[in-house]
């Protein structure tokens, strides 16, 4: 029997439908990158304050035809270094973006951009306390992910490469493994994703969504790879609902062959 209940999914008290956060920068136009946008179905976005404030007339015409898609924002600190920094770039974007919501991120390295794992958890502590809603970017490490928690964040988001890698999900049991310690936590693979497959394997894995930029707004078609990932993002949610068979060792046939009758020709 089908399953007919509708597959919704809370962050922060904001109910879903879709689980695709979709980023807003690199696309080849502005109206690109609205289309790819609207194909993907996703009703959240991620904003770079560095990128485009409105404030200052920094990317008016890219803020313009964000807030024409009256999705919800979720703005990040994307370029910060320090928990400091990501404190205060922080508070600015609460101002200018008038959300609570902060997708964290404190870079540690400038050769594959992995997040700072003492900064990170130094200002989500910081910015929970402050009263935002803190999605920090983070490593596929638990005891981090279990610090973030008890930190307050009530959302995390692993990697599952570097940023901009097209990778996929280079350490699924490690994934899996935060998975299964922080069941009732909502978890969204974050950075690394480059094909609709890899997006229909972490869904599988039980998390709750995918949030993605690069693989979207630098294919050939952006618009068709935003279907595409939409596509794959419902599949893999499908698939672990549905209940994946169990991989096994050995053969088994398909087809039992107990009780089947045996023909005898003379």
């Amino acid at each position: 029997m089908t399953n007919t209940m509708p597959d919704t999914w809370t962050l922060y008290e904001k109910t879903l439908t879709s689980r695709f956060l979709i980023g807003t920068a690199l696309y080849p136009s502005p109206q690109i990158m609205r289309d790819a946008i609207q194909a993907s179905g996703a009703e959240i976005v991620t904003v770079s304050l560095r990128r485009q404030s409105p404030a200052q007339g920094g990317g008016n015409v890219i803020w313009d035809y964000i807030r024409e898609l009256n999705l919800a924002l979720l703005p990040n600190t994307a370029g910060c270094r320090t928990s400091k920094e990501a404190v205060t770039l922080a508070q600015m974007s609460r101002e200018i973006f008038q959300t609570n919501w902060i997708k964290l991120e404190v870079i540690g390295d400038d050769y594959n951009l992995q997040p700072d794992p003492f900064g990170t958890l130094e200002a989500a502590a910081q910015l929970t306390k402050l009263g935002f809603n803190v999605f920090p970017y983070c490593t596929d490490d638990l005891v981090l992910c279990l610090r973030l928690r008890d930190a307050g964040c009530e959302v995390l988001m692993p990697w599952g490469a570097p940023i901009g890698t097209g990778r996929g999900l280079m350490n699924p049991y490690a994934l899996q493994t935060i998975r299964e310690r922080l069941p009732g936590v909502p978890l969204i693979v974050d950075a690394g994703l480059g094909k609709p497959s890899h997006a229909v394997q972490a869904l599988e894995l039980g998390y709750d969504g995918v949030l993605l930029n690069t693989a979207v707004a630098q294919a050939a078609d952006p618009v068709l790879m935003a279907s595409a990932f939409r596509g794959a993002i419902r599949a893999g949610r499908d698939s672990f609902r549905a209940g994946s068979m169990p991989e096994r060792q050995t053969a088994q046939p398909s087809t039992p062959t107990l009780g089947m009758p045996f023909w005898h020709q003379e």
